[in-house]
């Protein structure tokens, strides 16, 4: 059931690098908001693979073009599941594995790639009542957003959830070739000339290394009653100026 004390049409964002929790915190709480969910990295991800099924090699202009031209790629979220559909096939699981996760980073850094999905993602937001995850959603998607978050958590603990996740699916990789993995994509994104990967200034931090899905998911809400209470404010308050 959902949280009826949060108004319908927010605009939620949660930003923050790999293995910080964005994707299991942003679909519970927008279950528990009775919120859409938009996994912008997985759209990433999908032209990603897209790129790898093709052979098509992003340094190359017309090839990035091809990639880019009506990407193809659809997001539905049913009973807790996010299903990734690209070109008719479901690639939910195919678009997870580190090397894609990897060529993501890389193509997600082109401004041509960005440009084709910012009018996707924002088309979305327009509609309101919708938590966004991704690595730029404050700051460059949705710099209006009404609440802003920024996920985070040590490297070790986001290296040790990947690497969990990885072996649950049967990936044999080890802890410390994953950790070295996400180091360097943490700072691939950060660095990155195009919607670098850094919290938006008005974001509100979220450590959640020590924390509980649960524990974080009570924070957010806490936070974003706050900011709902403070709009209504504001908005009784010039109404009656």
């Amino acid at each position: 059931m959902a949280d009826d004390r949060i108004p319908k049409g927010l605009l939620i964002t949660i930003d923050g690098p790999a293995g910080a929790g964005k994707s299991t915190v942003s679909k519970k709480l927008a279950d528990i908001l009775g919120y859409a969910y938009l996994d912008t990295g997985a759209l990433y991800r999908a032209l990603a693979l897209s790129a790898q099924k093709n052979n098509l090699n992003p340094d190359k202009e017309e090839d990035l073009e091809k990639l880019c031209r009506k990407p193809a790629i659809d997001l539905t979220y049913n009973g807790g599941k996010l299903t990734v559909i690209l070109a008719g096939e479901d690639v939910s699981e195919e678009i997870r594995t580190p090397e894609v996760s990897m060529l993501s980073s890389y193509i997600s850094a082109k401004p041509m790639v960005r440009k084709s999905l910012l009018e996707m993602q924002r088309d979305i937001g327009k509609k309101g009542s919708v938590v966004a995850e991704g690595r730029d959603m404050g700051t460059v998607v949705f710099p209006d957003a009404d609440v802003k978050f920024y996920l985070d958590a040590s490297p070790e603990e986001r290296a040790s959830r990947r690497y969990k996740e990885l072996l649950q699916k049967g990936n044999n990789l080890n802890y410390e070739q994953i950790r070295k993995e996400m180091l360097k994509r943490d700072a691939d994104d950060s660095s990155r000339a195009v919607a670098p990967l850094i919290p938006a200034p008005d974001a509100i931090f979220v450590d959640s290394t020590d924390k509980s899905i649960d524990e974080v998911i009570a924070f957010m809400l806490a936070k974003i009653q706050e900011k709902a209470a403070l709009k209504a404010c504001l908005r009784a308050a010039r109404k009656q100026v």
